[in-house]
């Protein structure tokens, strides 16, 4: 792993922890979070899944360590930070990152979540309780995020990122 993409997993970890508690919008025992799935977005376009995923675990670990998370984090930011990473690498297309992490959080996170908050946290909820809210805030920070990865392409540093860390097809030219 190059020191540019921890130096870059490193600030990401820390936007997604300090901003929790300006962001966080309590729904159903959950704390929805749309900044994390912006991140979870631009982590997966710029650094790929596996690093994705750890972008997202950090974030969890330290938002639940501080406060101002829930065990909830953990399935719903993970799960939708690897399919945003998945998406983008077999697509090479933000806007497929951005399906990607409402997918793998709205839907899958969100199912992941129920046997976490009824048998983990003790709140008794249906199976679908949490793909509403988790669909809302994981559609918000996924557009969020794309407008992110459009406006950080068009940067020369993040061109040059690009071109450092893209995980498939790093000859392929980068097209929307």
């Amino acid at each position: 792993m190059k020191v540019r993409n921890l130096v870059f997993m490193g600030i990401l970890v820390a936007i997604g922890t300090l901003s929790a508690h300006i962001a966080a919008i309590p729904v159903a025992g959950a704390k929805v979070f749309p900044v994390q799935h912006a991140i979870n977005v631009v982590a997966g376009v710029f650094l790929g899944p596996g690093q994705a995923v750890l972008v997202a675990f950090g974030t969890g670990l330290l938002r639940n360590m501080i406060g101002t998370g829930t065990p909830l984090a953990f399935p719903g930011g993970m799960i939708g930070a690897f399919f945003a990473g998945l998406f983008y690498q077999l697509s090479r297309k933000a806007w497929m990152a951005s399906a990607g992490e409402l997918l793998g959080t709205g839907l899958i996170g969100a199912l992941v979540s129920y046997p976490i908050a009824q048998f983990i946290l003790g709140k008794p909820a249906a199976a679908l309780t949490y793909v509403v809210p988790f669909s809302m805030s994981s559609g918000v920070g996924a557009l969020l995020g794309l407008g992110l990865v459009v406006t950080l392409r068009n940067t020369e540093v993040a061109r040059g990122f690009l071109r450092q860390t893209r995980p498939v097809h790093a000859d392929a030219e980068h097209k929307e």
